[in-house]
């Protein structure tokens, strides 16, 4: 009967953000792992369900939605379900520019992590993933989550923004501005700025009240209304002013605006809501 089959649910896809070699979601009902190695980070939250491991020969689980599971790259581990409903998870795949290989053995020593930051983090960063066009802000929000990573292994020290605040806030802004169809990743603003990319967007969010890719998304809404009054379709604008497509345009225009692109295209003529 189809009703006693386990059940079985994945999804995965490599996104085009720097640092993340793959995205997996899934809900396994009654599987096992077999012990196995990743060349990769393995950074899992569970949506739902208990989920019993095995890492480096030390049996570990976890539960509901309060934890975070890093498996470091290199390392055997498996897994298996422990309840009838199995579990649900959500995993970014990481390389050793997000975080070193040097890191792994301290992973090893507590692959679970209570943090409510993090997962508060990871999830936000998922939900970013799963829509096209988000580039900068999923690797803004990835850089935050890098941050709390390091300092859970190797005891970061936080820099708050200085008397220089100001100073990489005013040039991040120059460059969004002269980039705005085109885009800028995090990564190249940190390098011509000569700042680590979360420095700079605290910055940047200290002068300004609102972190970078906001901005940007902002200075892209103002050029897209722009074109549309003056008659230019909405799939036109969209690419025109830097969306990956009108679907991106759409739901960003209608979160800023409170209309769509063709309905507020049609307001220079008087006719919206006619």
């Amino acid at each position: 009967m189809t009703g006693d089959r386990p059940r079985t649910s994945v999804t995965a896809w490599k996104p085009s953000v720097p640092g993340i070699a793959e995205v997996f979601h899934a809900h396994f009902t009654e599987h096992a792992y077999p012990a196995h190695t990743h060349d990769t980070w393995d950074l899992m939250i569970l949506d739902d369900g208990t989920v019993d491991f095995a890492l480096d020969r030390r049996r570990h689980g976890a539960t509901g939605t309060a934890s975070v599971l890093l498996l470091p790259p290199g390392v055997p581990h498996d897994g298996r379900t422990v309840t009838a409903s199995g579990f649900r998870k959500r995993v970014l795949y990481l390389d050793d520019s997000v975080l070193p290989q040097r890191l792994a053995g301290r992973a090893v020593a507590d692959p679970v992590i209570g943090d409510g930051v993090l997962r508060h983090r990871i999830n936000r960063l998922h939900a970013v993933l799963a829509r096209p066009g988000d580039g900068f802000e999923a690797e803004s929000r990835l850089s935050f989550i890098r941050e709390r990573l390091h300092l859970h292994l190797d005891a970061l020290r936080l820099r708050p923004p200085g008397r220089e605040a100001g100073r990489l806030a005013a040039r991040l802004r120059e460059l969004l501005d002269s980039r705005i169809p085109d885009g800028i990743s995090l990564q190249e603003a940190a390098a011509l700025l000569h700042a680590h990319p979360t420095h700079l967007i605290r910055c940047f969010k200290q002068a300004y009240g609102l972190p970078p890719h906001t901005c940007l998304t902002g200075k892209r809404i103002d050029r897209a209304r722009r074109l549309l009054l003056d008659g230019h379709r909405p799939a036109v604008v969209a690419t025109a002013v830097g969306f990956h497509d009108q679907a991106h345009l759409n739901r960003h225009f209608t979160r800023h605006v409170g209309t769509t692109p063709a309905r507020y295209r049609h307001t220079r003529a008087g006719t919206v809501g006619r």
